[in-house]
Formats: C-alpha cells, sequence, structure tokens
C-alpha cells in the first residue's frame, strides 16, 4: 500500500482527539479551535448523537460538526490498544477505546475527564490548553 505524502505543514501539524465532554463544552461556549488535525473517535459521536432528548436541530448541528474532524473508527490496532489499556488501568470499556484512538494516531487527547487526565496512558491536555 501505498504511503501518501505529507506537505511539511502535515508534519509538524499539532494532533488533537477531542473527547465528548470537549465538544459540547467547545459548542456550548462558542469556542474556536486553534490550528491542528482533530480527530474525534466513533464512541464520541455515538456518545454525542445518541442523547435521548437530542433535537433535530442538535443532531444538525453535531452532525456539522463532527463532519470537520476526522473519524477514528475501531480498526484491529484500535481495538489491540483497547485490550491492552483494559488489562492495564481501571478506565472503562469507551474511555479505553477513545484513548486507543488518540495513541493510535499520535494524537493528544483533550478532555476534561479527570479520570483521562490522571490515567497516564496517553497524553492529555484540557481544552483551555489548546
Amino acid at each position: 500500500m501505498a504511503t501518501r505524502y505529507k506537505s511539511p505543514m502535515e508534519l509538524n501539524m499539532a494532533k488533537y482527539l477531542l473527547d465528548t465532554n470537549t465538544i459540547i463544552y467547545a459548542l456550548n461556549q462558542g469556542l474556536k479551535l486553534p490550528n491542528g488535525k482533530y480527530f474525534v473517535s466513533i464512541i464520541t459521536e455515538i456518545e454525542l448523537l445518541s442523547y435521548s432528548s437530542l433535537t433535530k436541530n442538535d443532531e444538525i448541528i453535531l452532525k456539522n460538526l463532527l463532519s470537520q474532524f476526522e473519524s477514528v473508527e475501531l480498526t484491529k490496532s484500535v481495538k489491540e490498544k483497547t485490550i491492552q489499556i483494559r488489562r492495564d488501568s481501571k478506565l472503562k470499556l469507551p474511555d479505553s477505546i477513545v484513548v486507543a484512538s488518540a495513541l493510535d494516531n499520535d494524537a493528544i487527547l483533550v478532555t476534561s475527564d479527570k479520570q483521562l487526565l490522571n490515567a497516564q496512558v496517553v497524553k492529555t491536555i484540557e481544552l483551555h490548553q489548546l
């Protein structure tokens, strides 16, 4: 399989995986994210779009926002990393998938979840540190 050429700008661009709570907070506060490459885990997409009180308008807004990020699917590599994280930590399965998604993409996890911030499995920052 051929490797896609990456420009010097892409090679130096910071990569971030946004956790569910980060996206909700950024949306509610109308925050603009700085330049970088942004990912979301398939788990984050599921969590955001499965709220029982989600209105049709909210769904449209969320889908539009999510389309601006690269989605990290549950690949074999993410699955294997998730298994190892679950074995080595006390993280719940969804959190383990999110962390594995960040690791698999060499991305910094942006979250306000204290358990994830303290897990020391992947580099984490809070939204205000971006």
